[in-house]
């Protein structure tokens, strides 16, 4: 094998996904401490040992404690070399977290071990299964009282329709939380704490060892020898192909807090899960082996540096190697370029690099040229990345600044953060900008446009509630954009354009969405926008 087919076999890339308060973001700080990325948990090794931030890098998360945004971390761990994509688990960032799913080839969910399925478990796992990518389980917060593994596992095949197969079994839970069994190796992996700052100490002792009941009491014991013995009869047999095609989930048991099980997870799952996927560009399928490079952006975040007041597109390499002086064709530009300042991410800390293999995820600055969805490839290819829908949003606001003199910051400000993906802007077509209409597909995002304007853009803004609820892309028979007074439209209903000129209507009610359908027969109304 070569060293370019070697490094992209040895690469793993896979977001993390959970319900809110699972503990996705200790989990991902966890991979990192045993990959040698941090020296601590929660303090990630900067340039000449300096502190930085975790993987929710931005002001706002931390003050509220959760995710609001996809951060990306790369590290080494026993010859692999890793990609993290940690996704916000609040349903309001949902969107986000969908994007980031189209680069990933497998995902981690996050279980909590006392709450079982929650409702954004759901609606994430159905993202992943449309997708057909492989989903690994990690049943997590051992240390605390928990549900019964059985009952837990049971929830799981019931819920989101997938077998599961146990790859380890928990011995107790909350302060009786003492290891796990590895039911491949057939022996106890007994765990010490260590804080839960650095790596749990672990020592292996087989079932059968008579010292067992000193190491783990008798009770436990007992009920560990009835678990495996009910394990080996009824589980589902492990199948690396069901698993391949999200058929079946492994199931591990853990605490991402005490450490007790992530490794064993970690060396699991990378043993599992696979090198880069193909991806599809309409009829063709791009092999993530081929010479040619090619990559597609996933996400756009603006002032990750507030001193530079920059702007990073990331992107997916699915195919080859970038080299960091070569020339790329950017598909929807129209143009070649060399990628500016690439970079991988470790959060909100980066290093410039010379080169990066097909399953890696780069950071480059962009001056305004790129979007969610763009491909780049070789020059002389000119395919195209199957489209990242745009989903639409159920919120919306009318949004305009308290001081009319910052009307400039506020407008290249909002158009930055909906460039992003996070949220969308409309007008009203043939008026000016004076004010916008901004929709969200969750609330609490109309919270984070808030906080980032003022402290982002130094604007102060007001905002004022919309009775409509629904969204669709409009496309007239012609092709000709249409103009309100030629349209039959209910009084819940409004004409607006986006920041690239596409014409949408807004509705008041689902009822509203299908009465004008029937009395405009000459429109077309999408509920997605393709390739924004």
């Amino acid at each position: 094998m070569s060293k370019y087919e070697n490094e992209i076999t040895r690469r793993r890339t896979f977001a993390i996904i959970s319900h809110p308060d699972a503990g996705k973001t200790t989990l991902t700080e966890k991979f990192l401490l045993y990959g040698g990325a941090i020296a601590q948990a929660g303090q990630v090794k900067g340039k000449k040992n300096t502190r930085a931030a975790t993987s929710d890098w931005m002001e706002i998360e931390k003050q509220r404690g959760i995710s609001v945004t996809s951060s990306v971390m790369q590290f080494q761990y026993e010859g692999y070399c890793v990609n993290i994509l940690d996704t916000p688990g609040h349903q309001d960032f949902s969107e986000d977290t969908y994007r980031t799913l189209m680069a990933a080839d497998s995902a981690v969910m996050v279980i909590d071990a006392a709450k079982g399925v929650e409702a954004q478990t759901r609606k994430l796992f159905k993202v992943c299964a449309m997708r057909d990518i492989p989903i690994f389980t990690f049943i997590n917060k051992l240390d605390r009282e928990a549900r019964d593994p059985f009952e837990l596992c049971e929830e799981l095949e019931k819920e989101l329709g997938i077998e599961t197969c146990p790859m380890n079994w928990p011995i107790g839970c909350g302060k009786e939380f003492q290891g796990v069994y590895d039911r491949e190796n057939k022996q106890i992996i007994h765990f010490t704490s260590n804080g839960g700052s650095r790596a749990a100490t672990a020592t292996a002792v087989s079932l059968g060892d008579p010292g067992l009941d000193g190491l783990i009491g008798e009770k436990l014991h007992r009920q560990l020898t009835d678990d495996v013995e009910l394990l080996d009869g009824a589980a589902a047999e492990f199948d690396l192909e069901k698993v391949r095609h999200g058929k079946l989930s492994p199931v591990f048991f853990g605490s991402a807090l005490t450490n007790f099980g992530v490794e064993p997870f970690l060396e699991g799952f990378l043993r599992m899960t696979t090198p880069p996927l193909a991806r599809m560009a309409g009829e063709t399928v791009v092999d993530s082996y081929d010479d040619d490079f090619s990559a597609f952006v996933f996400k756009i975040q603006a002032n990750m540096n507030k001193a530079h007041r920059d702007r990073i597109a990331f992107m997916r390499v699915v195919s080859g190697r970038f080299d960091a002086d070569k020339e790329v064709y950017h598909v929807q530009g129209g143009k070649k370029l060399r990628l500016s300042r690439p970079q991988q991410l470790m959060a909100a800390e980066r290093e410039i690099i010379e080169e990066a293999y097909a399953g890696d995820i780069i950071g480059v600055f962009d001056p305004g040229i790129f979007s969610i969805g763009d491909t780049l490839c070789a020059p002389g290819k000119k395919f195209q990345f199957d489209p990242i829908p745009t989903f639409a949003p159920e919120h919306f606001r009318r949004v305009r600044p308290l001081d009319t003199m910052k009307r400039k910051q506020f407008l290249k400000g909002a158009e930055q953060i909906a460039q992003e993906g996070a949220i969308q802007i409309f007008k009203t077509p043939y008026t000016g900008m004076e004010e916008l209409i901004v929709g969200v597909v969750g609330t609490l995002q109309f919270d984070v446009l808030e906080y980032r304007l003022k402290n982002e853009y130094g604007v102060d803004l007001y905002m004022e509630g919309l009775p409509y609820e629904y969204l669709r892309w409009v496309e007239t028979a012609d092709g000709e954009p249409c103009k309100e007074e030629d349209l039959i439209l209910g009084t819940d209903t409004k004409l607006v354009e986006d920041f690239k000129g596409r014409q949408l209507l807004l509705f008041g009610s689902k009822w509203a969405v299908n009465w004008t359908g029937e009395r405009n027969p000459n429109l077309t109304l999408s509920q997605f926008g393709q390739g924004d």
